[in-house]
């Protein structure tokens, strides 16, 4: 179970790091003079998603080793 908890930690990173970068394009390409601002935002937030996945992998690779 701890692997499987890992593996949709890691996939809900992918799918939220996609939207951040879909949105960031978007609003880019509606305001490219705000770029700098959207490209910080979208990266702070980036680094956060994947903070909690790697967590939530680790404690869910953890688990599993303790099942043994």
């Amino acid at each position: 179970m701890g692997a499987i908890g890992a593996g949709l930690a890691v996939l809900g990173a992918g799918l939220g790091i996609g939207m951040i970068g879909k949105g960031a394009t978007e609003s880019i390409a509606r305001q490219p003079e705000a770029a700098g601002k959207v490209q910080t935002a979208m990266i702070i937030a980036a680094a956060l998603i994947e903070g909690v996945a790697l967590f939530a992998a680790v404690i869910g690779f953890m688990s599993v080793n303790a099942g043994n």
